[in-house]
This record gives C-alpha cells, sequence and structure tokens, in this order.
C-alpha cells in the first residue's frame, strides 16, 4: 500500500466510507480567486463554500487537489532538484467539513487513518497546536494517548491560518513523524527544527473565527474543517526514502528520462533528471487545465519551467526534442488518477515538442551572439544592459538564460542598462500610439496592456471565473469607479468571456462584485490581447481593484460554440463537394445563426447543397470528440490545417480537429482540420444538427451560405413541417402527395393562361375598336390595322402583331396594348413586301412618342416600344398612320 496510486486511493476510499463527498480536483487555474496565480490547496476550490458565498449538496468533502508553486507568492521553482522535497507540482490529500464535523472528529478521523490505514508507529508522531488552542491539546490527549511532551504548542502564525486579513481564521494542528535519529534535525520549535529528521506531513486547520479587522474576531456561526496532507511526503514516509524524487512516482520518470537520453541519474546529472521529472508533471498539467506557454502570465511560467527542464535535457546530452518522448511514462503512472492528462495527450504532446524545438533554435542563436558578444569579457566583467536587451528584444532570448550561461564565467548582467533600455523601448512604442481619431482611441487599451499585461483568458474550458478590476474606462478615457445607470468598459486580469475575432461574436453575461451588479452587452479583444467587456451597471457601485465574478451566458456561449463548429464542418464538405479552390472568405458566428462564405465561380446546386449538409450532419452524429493541439503554423499547414481567412497568427497556433472522414481521400483521416482561436464544442454531437438555409452571391467568386444549428434548426424544421400540414389540408391532400398536387395543379395553371391568352388574341383580332381607331383600312395605298386593346400581356403583343399581318396578307399592323396602371406599349410589324419602304422600328418611334416615351427598338418587319401615357393610345394609332401616309 505504499505506492502513490494505492495512498492516494486508500486516503479517498478512507473518507467515502466515512461519508465524505469524493470531489474531483480542481483546475490549476483558480476559477474562484483571481489573486492567486494557480491553485496551492486543497481548499481554493471550497474557498466560497467556507465563506458562506455557496452552497454545495453535500458538507463534508475529500480531495486530492493538483497544486503548482511555480509563481506569484508560492514559488518553490529554482529550489526544485537539488532539494529532498521541493516541487513545483504535488498533490495535496485533504478532508473539509463545512459546519458539520468540528476538532474531535477531525482529530479522530486522521489519527486513525495514520495509525491503522497507513500503519504508521503510533510512538514515532507528535504534533504541534496553536500555543492558545488548549482544546486541541485536551482533544490529542484524549483521542491518540499522546503525552504532553509530543504535542507541541508553538505561538507564532505558523499554527494559525488565515484565509487573509479578514474572512475566517483558526488554529492549525500539524502531525509530524520521527524520522530517526540518523537524520539530523530538532522537533518544531527547537533550534534545529529546520533539519528533516522531523517531517510535517498533515495540517489540520480549525476555521473557528471571523476576522473583520486586524485584532478583531468573532466565533463563527458554523466552523469548518480544511485540512492537507502531502501525498509524495506520505510516499517518502511510508517507501521508508528522505527524498520524494526516491518514490516510485519518480522513480519511474526517472528512468524513462535514462532510457529517452541514455545517461544514468548519477553525480551532476542526478539534478538535472529530477528537475525534468517534476517539470514534466508541472507542464502537462497544466497544458490539460488550459495553459499555454507564452511571454505573459501564466502562460511565461509555464514556458520558464518547461524551458528549465529543456535545457536540462540539453545538459543531459540530448540533441534533438525529447521532452514529449516522456509523456506516455507520466500518463501510464497518472492518467487513471486525472483523466485530463489522457484527453489532452495530443495537445500537450505537441506543445512540448513545438516548445522545445523553438527553445533549442533560441538557445542555439542566442549563445552563439551572446558567445560573440562577451568574448573580450573576463572573470568579473559585466555585460551592458543594452547588449542584453538586444538579445532578448531582437532574438527572442531571455535575460534569465544570459544571466545563466554567463554565471559559468563569473559574469554578471548590468541590469539597470537592460530596464533602461527595456523603458526606452516602451516609451517609443507608447509614442507610436499617438494621433487622432480611432488611433487616439485604442492608445487607452496599449496602455492599460503596458501596465497590466495581457487579459488572461479563461474560457476554452470555464464559463465562470473571478477576477480583479484593473481598468473602467468611459468615452475613451480611464476612471476610477462607475455607478448605476453607467456604460462603461471593463478590463480585468483574467476572464471567461470571449473577445470577438475570427468572425465569432464576443460574450455576454454578468459581471458581480459584493457591491454592484453589471450587464455585459459584448466583450471585444483590443491592443494586443486586452479584453474589454462593454457594460451597464444595472446596480451598485463598482471601483478600480474590486474582486468580481464574472458568468458568461451558459445558453448564448453553446449556440456560439455549436455555430462555430457547424462552419468548419461546412467548410469542410464544400471542398469535399466543390473542389479544393474553396477557401473561406468570412464568416459570422451569432447566437442565432452562422453566415459563410467562400469562392467559388458559380452558384450551388440544390443537390449540391443537399450534399454538403448530409456530409456534415454525418459528421455531427459520430458524436466524435473536438480535439486541440498547438503547433507552428507552418507544422499545422504542412498537416492539412486550413487557415482562415483574415486571421493574424503568431508562431504558435491552436489546431482544432473534429470527426473521422466517411468518404474519398478523407475516408477513416480527421474530417476537419484548421487553425482557430474560438470556442467549440466538446464533441460534434453538441452541435445537434446543421440545415442550409440559403445560398447566395455577395461578389465575384464570392458565394455565401446561411444555416442553423441545434434548436434554432429544428424549429426551424418544425416550422416548415407546420406549412406542408396547412398546405396538405388546404389542397385536400396527403403531406406525402403535396408536391405532385402543387406540380398539377402549376401545370394546371399554365394551360389556362395560355388559353386565356389564346382567347384574348383572338378577341383583340375580332374585336371592335377602341380610342377612334376604325381597324383595318387603307392609308397611301396600304393596308393599315390599327388597334388599342386591354387585357393583354405586352410579352404577347408580338405574336398579336404577327397574326395581324397573316390576316391582311399584306400591310402595316399597329397594336397599343394599355395596362392598369396607365402605361401603355405598343408594337408595330410591316409585311415582308413592304419593308424595302418602311421599318417598323422608324414607326413604332411615332407611336412611342404620342404615347409620352423615346425611342425603340426591333427589326424592320417587327419593332417594338412604350409610353407612360396610355390614354393616348388612339393618338399613337394614328402617329403610324400618318407616318405611312408620309
Amino acid at each position: 500500500m505504499s505506492g502513490v496510486n494505492e495512498i492516494r486511493s486508500t486516503f479517498l476510499d478512507y473518507f467515502r466510507k466515512n461519508g465524505h463527498e469524493i470531489v474531483p480536483s480542481s483546475p490549476l487555474v483558480p476559477r474562484n480567486d483571481p489573486t492567486l496565480m494557480f491553485t496551492n490547496a486543497g481548499m481554493v476550490q471550497f474557498k466560497n463554500v467556507f465563506t458562506g458565498l455557496e452552497s454545495r449538496s453535500y458538507s463534508t468533502a475529500t480531495t486530492a487537489q493538483k497544486v503548482v508553486r511555480a509563481g506569484g507568492k508560492h514559488n518553490d521553482l529554482d529550489n526544485v532538484g537539488y532539494t529532498a522535497r521541493h516541487l513545483t507540482f504535488f498533490e495535496m490529500l485533504g478532508n473539509f467539513s463545512f459546519g458539520d464535523y468540528f476538532k474531535e472528529r477531525a482529530i479522530e478521523l486522521a489519527w486513525t487513518l495514520v495509525t491503522k490505514g497507513f500503519d504508521l508507529p503510533k510512538d514515532r508522531l507528535l504534533v504541534t497546536v496553536y500555543s492558545e488552542d488548549e482544546e486541541a491539546a485536551v482533544l490529542w490527549r484524549k483521542i491518540a494517548g499522546l503525552s504532553d511532551d509530543r504535542i507541541i504548542r508553538i505561538p507564532t502564525s505558523d499554527n494559525f491560518w488565515q484565509m487573509g486579513d479578514t474572512g475566517p481564521c483558526g488554529p492549525c494542528s500539524e502531525i509530524f513523524i520521527d524520522q530517526g535519529e540518523h537524520v539530523w534535525g530538532g522537533p518544531p520549535g527547537s533550534p534545529e527544527e529546520d533539519g528533516d529528521r522531523f517531517l510535517e506531513f498533515w495540517n489540520l486547520v480549525f476555521m473557528q473565527f471571523d476576522q473583520t479587522a486586524p485584532g478583531e474576531r468573532s466565533l463563527l456561526p458554523r466552523p469548518s474543517i480544511d485540512t492537507g496532507m502531502g501525498l509524495e511526503r506520505m510516499a517518502c514516509i511510508l517507501q521508508g526514502v528522505q527524498s520524494v524524487f526516491e518514490t516510485d512516482l519518480f522513480r519511474t520518470l526517472i528512468s524513462a528520462v535514462e532510457e529517452t537520453v541514455g545517461i544514468k541519474a548519477e553525480g551532476e546529472a542526478a539534478a538535472s533528471c529530477r528537475v525534468i521529472a517534476d517539470h514534466l508533471r508541472s507542464s502537462a498539467f497544466l497544458i490539460a487545465d488550459g495553459v499555454l506557454p507564452s511571454n505573459e502570465g501564466r502562460g511565461y511560467v509555464l514556458r520558464r519551467i518547461m524551458r528549465r527542464a529543456m535545457r536540462h535535457m540539453q545538459l543531459l546530452g540530448a540533441r534533438e526534442p525529447l521532452m514529449w518522448s516522456l509523456l506516455p511514462a507520466l500518463v501510464g503512472e497518472m492518467g487513471r488518477a486525472y483523466p485530463e492528462l489522457v484527453r489532452a495527450e495530443a495537445l500537450i504532446s505537441e506543445t512540448l515538442k513545438l516548445e522545445e524545438t523553438r527553445f533549442r533554435k533560441t538557445l542555439e542563436r542566442g549563445l552563439s551572439l551572446l558567445s560573440d558578444a562577451t568574448v573580450t569579457l573576463k572573470k568579473g566583467d559585466m555585460l551592458d544592459g543594452e547588449t542584453a536587451f538586444k538579445l532578448y528584444d531582437t532574438y527572442g532570448f531571455p535575460l534569465d538564460l544570459t544571466q545563466d550561461a554567463l554565471r559559468a564565467r563569473d559574469i554578471n548582467v548590468d541590469l539597470s542598462g537592460f530596464n533602461d533600455a527595456m523603458q526606452r523601448q516602451k516609451a517609443e512604442a507608447r509614442a507610436n500610439w499617438s494621433g487622432s481619431g480611432d488611433k487616439a482611441t485604442e492608445a487607452v487599451w496599449f496602455e492599460l496592456k503596458e501596465k497590466h499585461g495581457a487579459t488572461e483568458f479563461l474560457g476554452y474550458d470555464t464559463e465562470a471565473a473571478e477576477g480583479v478590476v484593473q481598468a473602467i474606462v468611459r468615452d475613451g478615457r480611464t476612471i476610477d469607479g462607475a455607478s448605476a445607470g453607467d456604460t462603461v468598459q471593463i478590463v480585468v486580469n483574467q476572464t471567461p468571456f470571449y473577445g470577438e475575432s475570427g468572425g465569432q461574436m464576443g460574450d455576454t453575461g454578468v459581471i458581480a462584485s459584493d457591491h454592484a451588479r453589471l450587464l455585459v452587452t459584448d466583450t471585444q479583444k483590443k491592443g494586443e490581447g486586452v479584453f474589454v467587456h462593454s457594460a451597464v451597471v444595472e446596480s451598485g457601485k463598482l471601483a478600480v481593484g474590486d474582486a468580481v465574478a464574472l458568468t458568461v451566458d451558459h445558453a448564448r456561449r453553446a449556440r456560439l460554440r455549436a455555430n462555430h463548429s457547424a462552419t468548419h464542418l461546412l467548410h469542410e464538405a464544400l471542398r469535399e463537394v466543390l473542389g479544393t479552390h474553396v477557401a473561406q472568405k468570412g464568416s459570422l458566428v451569432a447566437p442565432e445563426r452562422l453566415r459563410f462564405d467562400v469562392s467559388h465561380p458559380k452558384p450551388m446546386s440544390a443537390e449540391e447543397l443537399r450534399v454538403i449538409e448530409d456530409m456534415a450532419n454525418e459528421i455531427i452524429v459520430q458524436n466524435a470528440p473536438v480535439t486541440t493541439r498547438l503547433m507552428t503554423v507552418d507544422d499545422a499547414i504542412a498537416e492539412g490545417a486550413m487557415a482562415l481567412f483574415g486571421e493574424k497568427y503568431g508562431d504558435e497556433v491552436r489546431v482544432v480537429s473534429m470527426g473521422t472522414g466517411l468518404h474519398g481521400a478523407k475516408a477513416n483521416r480527421p474530417y476537419s482540420v484548421e487553425l482557430c482561436g474560438g470556442t467549440h464544442v466538446s464533441a460534434t454531437g453538441e452541435i445537434g444538427l446543421v440545415r442550409i438555409l440559403s445560398e447566395s452571391a455577395v461578389g465575384s467568386g464570392v458565394r455565401r451560405l446561411e444555416a442553423l444549428t441545434g434548436e434554432a434548426a429544428r424549429a426551424y424544421l418544425a416550422e416548415q413541417d407546420e406549412r406542408v400540414k396547412a398546405l396538405a389540408t388546404t389542397l385536400k391532400a396527403q403531406p406525402g402527395d403535396v408536391l405532385a398536387r402543387v406540380e398539377a395543379l402549376v401545370e394546371e395553371r399554365r394551360k389556362l393562361e395560355r388559353e386565356l391568352t389564346e382567347a384574348k388574341k383572338k378577341l383583340a383580332l375580332s374585336g371592335g375598336t377602341a380610342g377612334g381607331d376604325e381597324g383595318v383600312r387603307e392609308v397611301a395605298g396600304v393596308k393599315y390595322l390599327g388597334k388599342v386593346v386591354t387585357g393583354v400581356e405586352p410579352k404577347d403583343l408580338k405574336s398579336l402583331a404577327d397574326d395581324g399581318k397573316k390576316s391582311l396578307g399584306s400591310g402595316i399592323v399597329t397594336f397599343v396594348g394599355v395596362s392598369a396602371d396607365g402605361k401603355a406599349s405598343a408594337v408595330v410589324a410591316v409585311t415582308d413586301d413592304l419593308t424595302g419602304r418602311y421599318s417598323a422600328v422608324d414607326l413604332v418611334r411615332r407611336a412611342s412618342e404620342a404615347l409620352g416615351g423615346k425611342g425603340g427598338g426591333g427589326r424592320p418587319d417587327m419593332a417594338q416600344a412604350g409610353g407612360p401615357d396610355g390614354a393616348r393610345a388612339g393618338a399613337a394609332i394614328e402617329a403610324v398612320a400618318g407616318a405611312i401616309a408620309g
């Protein structure tokens, strides 16, 4: 039972059997404490439960919590690999009571597990209590039978825990084990307490008070318990080793390093192997929880961890990226307890490989440049800050690497000069943003980015988090606070709200503090990574520095995700059906619909649209996982990923893959693979279905699809179904027979329209005259038929004129049709034997002039014109007669 996995399961099972809910570890990026860079204790996820802001369905809980201490207040990075127990990543086992049991039950549970579950010898155990907590001392004597000399009273804050300057707090009680006289050190509170002989492995916090001000405490109405036991420390105790790196988990990881690099973890290589094993865990778990390497914030800490490990890989002799090849050993050891490692294995592997590839290029180039820059320097000299900054700014060689590389030669870096160069660069960048109009307006975001850094985006895997207000902006200027009714823009240090980009609209939702509530109407990305929340203060007052809870509108985000993922599936289906010339030329991902523009030279047929829609829905019903990897742009495109139109990509890109192809070259291969920074469904089935509404032209060679997904598509289809049923009722037919019935009615109408047209023509030829028209007469020796007709469509006038010519044999025919709106159309026809003397075009123009029109056109034997004044139809007939008479 001494293996790490066994210790973890024993702990959790023990508390489960004692009525505790096993709660999964929270992510390493805290969602409810914006003051923390990483989750650093088991109680972080329960912070709001302890303070009463949140309630759970259980009153007792137990966890195995992932913890990282490599940035901010808790930072053990530089010690890792050189001490027995420092780690950047470790697991904290804990049990919690939210107003259920208190000291007596907590001490009883801990003592029973330690002495019976883990079978630790009682005579080697001792505890500490806060000097003023006599109650705890009495309970330890009663429950554990410990003598007074093994209950050590500590008067310092080491044994008094506080959540902050105010809020829940209380005394602590720690459990120690005596590792034996062969290990140097003394008991806690003694001059030798920093030694390793007495090892603390479990801390019980008794949340007893509420601190309202310095020195002012009152009893909590429901005192609670928060405990933490270091899994790795317990593994050391049970496995009888002095270093966490000698436990079974680390032996496995270090063996993988030895095998990969081909060197034993001995001598100077031992520290490097330990660094790599620890940093592999940190890196993998951080990436699995959504952190990606960058030059700011959490991403920068991750990059430091990764690059420190990669530097040690190189020191061990690795000549190519190898960190990623260690990942299967880690997943094999910890994947069962933490399935997120398995789910994110591809992303972790790609990220490690990409980062190490880039790091090696940076290191190689930087060391070469550094060597040239310091060739004349000797021991005790100092590299000027300008050169160090140039290495950093121009060539991407970090300052800490420059310092590390020069440390072996006992050469320092002029940090003052480096900082001066940094400030000059910032001043120049700021000056470049000066100007007017939009440029001046955007300057505020640049200044906020410079002051606070980029906003940390948490929204890939959460829709709720806490943040700290860094700025409130109104009318392009920063202000200190906002009140009810104000419309402002809010910047926080971290956010789950997606800022509009890549066609996907920005999120909406709610921002709330203890004193204010704001409705977020839009989120945009400004400057270089500053997320700006446009909001209306609904109530209260908000000030810069306030802690706020940010909650994305879940239903709207779900629809956005579905529509965004659907655009990827449609994009690939379009390429399969129409050809690889198809490329995205723009998109709109809105919550209620999607719009997708692509390059294609002609309209898509109904059959093409049906096949495209079917292909997309085939992938949707697969319910295939949507996976994300981090790659270079070149590598991603080389693997077939499509870049989106109009997007700007950095050196690293997110590659989103979904579905398995079923047809042609895509069969049994990843279906859709695109570079994309947007939010997506976790599995294609969440899209529900996709329905193409329309296809149209938006420009030369660009076609537009509009579509619906999910509930909107279902509602649309249901509405269409109701229309068909209503139509069937009207037609007195079954829904399945509606099409045939409508086609028959259409054909029947066409037949009737043809018959009606023929009847009108006959009537026009045989009926009386109108507007002074005397029918057939002779003009200048030429037969002339001139008639005004009504109820005849302009398009039928020519056939009417043809019939008129046939009836005359030789002569000229003029028909003027008057429409319901009072306009007129005129047709003049000349039999072939007379076209040498008369042109129908010239004659019809005379008719057009009489009708108030101009021009007319056609052939010498048949011409047509029009005019706005149908009341002068008779005059038009006579105008042609006059032209014939000459």
